[in-house]
């Protein structure tokens, strides 16, 4: 019966006609089509019929009178003026099922594990879809275990919760997101890999996922190497399925890694469309589409399940003020921050207690819990503050209570953040470590 609804569907979906225009002009990977503009509009997709007999999928950026500009989704040998174009439908839907978790797909929704074809659910899901109306929204509620002991007390993330993993490159910020992908204790987990390196996909998956975390999950893969659209289209698509698993009452952890090269794939298709770069480069586009991402996770529709979420953000230059951090930072519903000087004393994950937040504490937590927190948050401060007279030795012990207590207990908390990848610390042995810590 299943299979009957979803052949009815797809025959929904076919349209009822062709439109049909020619490439007139080629340059560097834009393609300049006469013939659809009538028709198409930005976003539209196209399949283009090369001269050799290949087939490329295309989207429409800009329209420019009776001139169509499109940048394809794959490479573009063999594509020259005269080449059919052929207008698809305005709507890019997916049909997922429960049997997509295990899975690991492409941009496009197609298996890339060699498991063979992925099951055609009934229900179509809209991959550009709008975010909630903020009234129907659930709220943030319900404490979620990461397994990574500095976020279960200092960070405490709650269902339906947006973060941010701030930091530059080779600080940490993959390494955090397998922790989370292995340990935090929601259900169903949908992992976004944008513009990643094509070597880390598969130890990704079998080192840190492994065959169980795998059974969990779907991973949503997008490598550097492949063209803006179809790393944009990952971020989306990723989504799309959270959404369809919260419909059906889940609570979604999707993780992507990361956000600022889907930014980057954006600045590319916006420069080819014409669009004039604005802050370090970026054009206006990039801001509009941030927004429209982030705000499709968080807390479902009343009744519904809800998508608790972590993007990574790389910063350049290690400037946490940088124009995509910064536009991130100010969506979200918490950041934390890795920092270099941490990664280099080998505490890892680097998490800068003192620079990181979680906007849902400290209602989530007892008054027990957010003492003990003020009160750790406090000798790290006083540390900070008084590091370089202790290390020029200007600091004479028992001048200070405080200073004397951060002194002493500095490096044990040290210690409690530093964790190794493979273990693992639940909420309440979170605390009990913490306040031991403090001893």
């Amino acid at each position: 019966m299943q299979n009957v609804e979803s052949i009815k569907a797809a025959i929904a979906a076919v349209p009822d006609y062709r439109i049909v225009g020619k490439i007139v002009s080629v340059s560097g990977i834009m393609l300049e089509v006469s013939g659809i503009e009538n028709f198409a509009s930005i976003g539209s997709r196209c399949v283009i019929h090369g001269n050799s007999g290949n087939h490329i999928n295309a989207e429409v950026i800009s329209i420019k009178g009776k001139i169509s500009v499109l940048l394809p989704f794959q490479d573009t040998k063999g594509i020259g003026p005269g080449a059919d174009v052929t207008l698809l439908s305005q709507m890019n839907f997916i049909y997922p099922t429960k049997a997509w978790l295990g899975r690991v797909i492409d941009a496009f929704a197609k298996p890339i594990d060699g498991k063979g074809p992925l099951e055609i659910g009934n229900v179509p899901c809209q991959v550009h879809n709008k975010a909630i109306a903020p009234n129907l929204r659930n709220r943030v509620a319900g404490k979620i275990d990461t397994g990574i002991r500095a976020l279960n007390t200092f960070l405490t993330c709650c269902k339906g919760q947006r973060m941010g993993i701030f930091s530059g490159s080779g600080v940490g910020k993959s390494m955090m997101m397998a922790m989370l992908t292995k340990f935090a204790s929601t259900g169903i987990k949908v992992i976004a890999l944008i513009g990643e390196r094509g070597r880390e996909v598969r130890e990704f998956i079998e080192d840190y996922l492994g065959e169980e975390g795998l059974s969990k999950a779907v991973v949503v893969v997008a490598t550097s190497d492949e063209s803006p659209l179809i790393r944009r289209e990952a971020a989306y698509l990723s989504t799309a399925i959270c959404e369809y698993y919260r419909d059906l009452g889940e609570d979604v952890l999707l993780m992507m890694d990361n956000v600022t090269r889907f930014a980057m794939a954006q600045r590319e298709i916006g420069l080819a469309a014409g669009e004039p770069p604005t802050t370090k480069g970026y054009t206006p586009s990039v801001f509009s589409h941030l927004p429209k991402l982030l705000e499709r996770s968080g807390p479902g529709p009343i009744g519904k399940g809800s998508i608790t979420a972590f993007y990574s953000v790389l910063v350049e230059g290690d400037d946490h003020n940088e124009p995509i951090a910064d536009t991130v930072r100010g969506i979200l519903d918490g950041h934390i921050v890795l920092d270099r000087s941490i990664a280099m004393k080998g505490i890892y994950p680097a998490i800068d207690v003192l620079k990181s937040i979680s906007r849902t504490m400290p209602r989530c937590n007892s008054d027990e819990e957010n003492a003990l927190i003020d009160r750790a948050k406090n000798i790290l401060s006083t540390y900070d503050d008084m590091v370089d007279m202790i290390r020029i030795g200007a600091y004479k012990s028992g001048s200070d209570l405080q200073v004397d207590e951060a002194i002493k207990c500095y490096p044990k908390l040290c210690n409690f953040i530093s964790q190794k990848y493979y273990q693992s610390d639940n909420i309440e042995s979170s605390y009990k470590k913490l306040a031991m810590a403090l001893e």
